[in-house]
């Protein structure tokens, strides 16, 4: 809860102004999914196809921030629920700055998806559902992190012992199952692209 003795203090510089600026405008790509879909290689790609075409843009990895900045959290309901308010709030200013931001969350539930949207703002934040199927992600497990969940190793691990509630109406749907990432990578640039923010 903010104090009541707190106040938004506006500047003579604004959001328009700063993406005019940049040549592009300020926007959140929020990537959802399982552990393994590819979240965070989706976003390594675009951030480097975007760099190279002279887009401003920044990646908040979940398991980055995890390192910083929500070091302090678990992965409880209740957590998870931190971890997504707090990103939310950096992506925001991050978004207001005119920069385009990568965030590849798991953000399993939602109504956690629900509140990031609320936080951004609707017209700036893209929900983008990166969809494998539970097969596939654990068979690529990358970190191992199935296999430890399945031994009872990590609690609260999604897809084995806590939910996923599938995207309903995401704003793009990469299917890395099927495509490439590099496929996955020019379906969400050219999505910039028809969305006027790049």
């Amino acid at each position: 809860m903010v104090s009541k003795n707190i106040t938004w203090h506006e500047g003579d510089i604004g959001y328009e102004h700063r993406c005019g600026l940049l040549g592009q405008r300020g926007a959140v790509l929020w990537l959802v999914g399982l552990s393994g879909s590819g979240k965070s290689t989706v976003a390594v790609a675009a951030e480097k196809s975007l760099t190279a075409a002279g887009r401003l843009c920044y990646r908040l990895d979940g398991d980055n921030v995890r390192c910083g900045l929500n070091s302090d959290l678990g992965f409880s309901p209740e957590e998870r629920t931190e971890n997504v308010r707090r990103v939310a709030h950096v992506a925001s200013l991050m978004r207001d700055a005119g920069l385009i931001v990568l965030v590849s969350f798991i953000t399993p539930y939602a109504a956690l998806r629900k509140t990031a949207r609320g936080i951004i703002g609707a017209d700036y934040f893209h929900e983008v559902y990166v969809k494998a199927d539970i097969d596939t992600c654990k068979e690529r497990d990358p970190k191992g992190l199935y296999e430890k969940a399945q031994k009872g190793e990590i609690a609260e691990f999604t897809g084995v012992s806590a939910p996923f509630e599938e995207p309903k109406n995401p704003a793009l749907t990469l299917d890395t199952a099927r495509h490439s990432i590099d496929a996955s990578c020019e379906q969400l640039i050219q999505y910039l692209s028809e969305s006027n923010i790049i």
